[in-house]
């Protein structure tokens, strides 16, 4: 698939005869709300036959014919790839693009937060191909450890089942006022509490027909992380054969007396769960001022930093399916799906913007008196974070949330990555 970013005075019916591709096929696959209205600077993604893209980062002893065997490549389409590097001087560290018929192979984990009616089930339907894990966030915990469920969610576990998802049973400390890190002290601080948590878990993960546990505990004290980790560890032995997979804020660096991350000791959280997926995403913050939601060079840091504490094979990166659109002046937060924000930018008419250090895309547009700034994600840089799972022979990538729209990101998916079905057999 080709990336197509619009132009001033361009339409779509210039860009369909340009690809040689349906102006209803470019609509539907970037979720335009017409055919009619575009902004520059919006990227398409263009439905094409062209090759995936693979990435990778030149080391000792390479050779360019090497890389394009390794590939089932050939030269001639690696330099129509990389029109500035010179193919007969590579230079270690330099990340080439090779066009190739060998697909990245991922495992991807949604996340879903359960709703009345069918628009979920119609959801898990579309997405069948493109999900290894489904995250379902639907159980909490009492003051005293004990594990419970808050909708009844046996409809989507049943679906999963007959679409070839594993659903995994998705645990917070989260209560009517949000995460609370009193919550998480007092029960993995105390062991009879930390056994009722382990012991309840497991019992509503084989009654309810769960292939394992997703934990997404949040602002944990630091004098808690030592607990956490036993936890964890009595948690999996518990578990056996089933899934463990933990979702921790990102870092780039060991903050043990830090309130958001002191509780995550990487390296033995690593060593007790079967994934670790990291929260690469809310650098720019419900609240703070306007930032891109995920800029590559933290995500690439953070990445680094992880590298140096667990097997690249268990650690997934995070990618937000939204944006943020912030009142410029307060940093009053409205959160919208990265769809309603593209679609927002053209039906206001403001053209988009590519911060190219950042790689990711922004606008501003007036609502009265007041100015707005949105920073969103668009298949440009759900691209370059493709990029840095490949580069890096990570695991996979999560989704927060799969309810909220994101037709690029899918269509990609579909066209260029394998999502691996299967379960922790090869970790």
């Amino acid at each position: 698939m080709t990336v197509h970013v619009v132009g001033i005075g361009e339409n779509l019916w210039s860009i369909s005869k340009l690809y040689n591709v349906s102006m209803s096929s470019i609509v539907s696959v970037n979720g335009l709300p017409s055919t009619t209205a575009l902004v520059p600077g919006l990227a398409l993604l263009i439905p094409d036959d062209t090759l995936p893209i693979r990435a990778y980062r030149i080391k000792a002893g390479d050779y360019s014919w090497k890389i394009a065997q390794q590939y089932n490549s050939n030269l001639s389409l690696i330099s129509a790839a990389n029109p500035e590097i010179d193919m007969n001087h590579l230079r270690i560290g330099q990340v080439i693009n090779i066009p190739s018929t060998f697909k990245l192979e991922i495992t991807t984990l949604g996340f879903l937060v359960p709703s009345a009616g069918t628009t979920t089930l119609s959801i898990l339907d579309s997405l069948s191909s493109q999900l290894t894990y489904l995250a379902i966030v639907n159980y909490s915990f009492t003051d005293e450890g004990f594990a419970f469920m808050e909708i009844d969610d046996s409809a989507i576990i049943t679906k999963c089942n007959q679409v070839n998802i594993t659903p995994l049973l998705m645990l917070r400390n989260f209560t009517a006022k949000g995460f609370s890190s009193e919550l998480a002290g007092r029960v993995l601080g105390n062991s009879t509490y930390r056994q009722n948590l382990v012991a309840s878990i497991v019992n509503l993960t084989t009654t309810r027909g769960f292939g394992g546990v997703s934990l997404d505990l949040e602002f944990i004290p630091p004098v808690n992380r030592n607990d956490f980790n036993l936890f964890l560890k009595e948690l999996k032995t518990q578990l056996g054969g089933l899934i463990l997979q933990v979702n921790v804020h990102a870092k780039a660096e060991d903050l043990p007396t830090n309130r958001i991350v002191g509780a995550y000791d990487y390296a033995a959280i690593g060593n007790a769960v079967d994934l670790m997926a990291i929260m690469t995403i809310d650098y720019g913050y419900p609240g703070g001022p306007p930032e891109p939601t995920a800029p590559i060079g933290w995500v690439e840091q953070v990445i680094l930093y992880a590298l140096t504490k667990l097997n690249p094979q268990k650690m997934l990166i995070a990618m937000a399916l939204y944006g943020y659109d912030k009142v410029a002046t307060s940093n009053e937060t409205k959160g919208l799906s990265v769809l309603a924000a593209q679609n927002q930018a053209i039906i206001n008419g403001a053209p988009i913007q590519f911060d190219t250090t950042a790689k990711s895309p922004w606008y501003r547009y007036w609502s009265g008196t007041n100015e707005h700034v949105v920073w969103f994600e668009d298949i440009r840089s759900y691209m370059e974070k493709n990029k840095l799972i490949d580069i890096y022979d990570l695991v996979g990538t999560t989704f927060w949330q799969i309810s909220l729209p994101a037709p690029q990101n899918w269509a990609y998916l579909t066209k260029n990555i394998t999502v691996v079905k299967k379960g922790i057999e090869n970790i």
